[in-house]
């Protein structure tokens, strides 16, 4: 199987159950954004030691696979979709709200603004709030389209989940350096 099909290079792309749109349509723009939150989190995850990280990190990953699946529908085929395999549904932003909670719970918020940059994978997934934040500015046209979503909701926690857990990281350098150091 080649990874080059040439259906593209009339600058459209294949959506999930079938139809094309250009590659500059806000669906597509959309998924490029989680994409590179996607992406970010591998990067996040491969810069850790942290195996509940690493978990946390997959789990993320998955979900934003069904999040482009719901994304890459046309409005033809959203009755196609199906809630967690295909589509965005109200139990995946209770689970970020959920993390969001625990992971809170593991160290004390910073009573300041945050530099990112305290770690390799806090970075990450400083960068990876930042993308998930620009996916939720592209996904309003489609949420305004699509009343019955949860996309925008989801990126809206999931950009709180990145930061909650980037600080979470940098809380376990800082600890890490105090025993170190004695402190």
């Amino acid at each position: 199987m080649k990874i080059y099909t040439k259906k593209g290079d009339d600058g459209s792309t294949g959506l999930l159950f079938g139809g094309r749109v250009d590659k500059d349509a806000i669906q597509i723009e959309l998924n490029g954004a989680v994409d590179e939150t996607q992406a970010a989190l591998g990067l996040a995850r491969a810069f850790s030691a942290s195996s509940e990280l690493s978990q946390l990190c997959i789990y993320l990953e998955r979900d934003l696979w069904v999040l482009m699946a719901e994304v890459a529908t046309s409005s033809e085929n959203r009755s196609k979709l199906v809630a967690k395999k295909t589509m965005v549904d109200a139990s995946m932003v209770a689970k970020l709200e959920e993390e969001i909670d625990r992971i809170s719970a593991l160290f004390d918020m910073p009573r300041e603004f945050v530099i990112p940059g305290g770690s390799p994978s806090s970075a990450f997934l400083d960068w990876a709030r930042v993308t998930a934040r620009r996916a939720e500015r592209i996904s309003l046209p489609y949420v305004r389209q699509n009343k019955d979503t949860e996309v925008g909701r989801y990126l809206n926690r999931l950009s709180d989940l990145l930061w909650t857990m980037a600080r979470w990281q940098d809380g376990q350098i800082l600890r890490t350096r105090d025993i170190e150091e004695g402190v």
